[in-house]
């Protein structure tokens, strides 16, 4: 007996040592990955991330036209007048605009063409395909194709009222319906991506509880609103939380679709920000529109995250 004891301690002894050597180990080993990535990213974050916007904020407190050193200091004078400004707050009530419809139609429209293609049938990859074509193209290319779709006078609006007998429409030259235009594109632009989103969300719902919902004579309806819906809550969540960015940052297709215009009617605030604070050489305004926009997508991003989010 003492034997065994005494051969059991040592093993537990030479374990523990053994043990120790090797989280002693692991623990170099992470230190010495840490010390070799990490540097050359902060650095790249700071070079490319934190500075630039550091940059933007010091601009913001000056009027500068971009030549040389900035030395008229104003304070919150370019705040002041950016908020005095109709063709900014045009700019914010068109991301308003934009984000509402992106979550009461392209989310709907998204998840209902999802349940849809997310079942195995005849063609429903080419379905996919076709929807999801384009969020590929590129939004620079897209905001022309519907320029010239839009066209009053040889574009393809155009020729269906000729066909019809109606008169030209000249809808990106109205200044009351070309917002409506972007908004169309809009839809049309990024509901393939939210559907491909869903579709691999309802990919991951456990068919055996839809499948006892059948046998319990539930309705279609009765199934995706007490157990599609629910199950596909993370996958919702994500979806608006994209949406809702990506309507703030919209620019590279409305500058080649209207420019902003006629008179500022289809600005957002990344537009605004590249025509009076680039074309224009108001830097300092244009800094001040970008502090704008990156506290309203930060407050709206962690504020969003933690209402909603918390838990996914």
């Amino acid at each position: 007996m003492a034997d065994i004891s005494v051969s059991t301690g040592i093993g537990a002894k030479g374990l523990s040592k053994s043990a120790r050597k090797n989280r002693s180990s692991i623990a170099h080993d992470r230190w010495a990955i840490l010390l070799l990535f990490l540097p050359p990213a902060l650095i790249l974050f700071t070079l490319f991330v934190i500075m630039p916007m550091g940059e933007a904020a010091w601009y913001s407190f000056y009027k500068w036209n971009g030549y040389g050193t900035p030395t008229e200091f104003i304070a919150f004078k370019n705040f002041q007048v950016l908020f005095r400004n109709a063709a900014f707050s045009q700019a914010l009530i068109n991301n308003g605009l934009i984000i509402i419809i992106s979550i009461a139609i392209q989310v709907p429209l998204a998840i209902w063409l999802s349940t849809m293609l997310a079942h195995r049938i005849p063609g429903v990859v080419t379905y996919r395909l076709i929807f999801f074509l384009p969020y590929v193209l590129a939004d620079v290319a897209a905001g022309l194709i519907w320029r010239f779709v839009y066209d009053g006078d040889y574009g393809l609006f155009a020729a269906t009222a000729n066909f019809f007998g109606f008169a030209n429409p000249y809808v990106l030259a109205d200044k009351d319906v070309a917002i409506y235009a972007v908004l169309g594109v809009v839809v049309w632009k990024y509901f393939g991506f939210h559907m491909m989103l869903f579709i691999a969300g309802l990919q991951s719902v456990d068919k055996n509880v839809l499948e006892a919902a059948d046998i319990d004579g539930a309705s279609g309806w009765q199934k995706f609103r007490y157990i599609t819906l629910p199950l596909l809550g993370s996958t919702l969540r994500l979806s608006i939380f994209f949406a809702v960015i990506g309507s703030l940052q919209l620019f590279d297709m409305i500058m080649p679709l209207t420019g902003g215009g006629p008179s500022n009617s289809t600005q957002t605030m990344v537009t605004f920000l590249y025509t009076y604070g680039v074309m224009r050489m108001q830097v300092g305004l244009g800094s001040a529109v970008g502090v704008v926009l990156f506290i309203i997508c930060v407050t709206l991003a962690f504020g969003y995250k933690r209402i909603f989010m918390r838990n996914d």
